[in-house]
């Protein structure tokens, strides 16, 4: 069953801005060890995929976490 995404009951509230920023922080870190090994040329065209898959994913993730703390630069994370 799909959640309607204005029920309430599902949302504990507002994060601080250190959780966010601490989130921010690990996801650019993981971001950038996925492109690392993505870059290496002993790695395998399947290990390939799997890093840039999750690379392009961590890249939305770090884009909306921006968004929420306010950087200028990012004007809607779904654009």
């Amino acid at each position: 069953m799909l959640s309607d995404h204005q029920d309430s009951e599902h949302f504990m509230g507002v994060r601080s801005e250190d959780e966010l920023l601490d989130m921010l922080d690990k996801a650019e870190r993981k971001m950038n060890y996925h492109y690392t090994v993505m870059q290496t040329k002993l790695a395998q065209r399947s290990l390939k995929m799997y890093h840039m898959r999750n690379y392009k994913a961590l890249e939305g993730v770090v884009k909306a976490l921006r968004w929420v703390l306010g950087d200028k630069d990012v004007q809607h994370p779904l654009e």
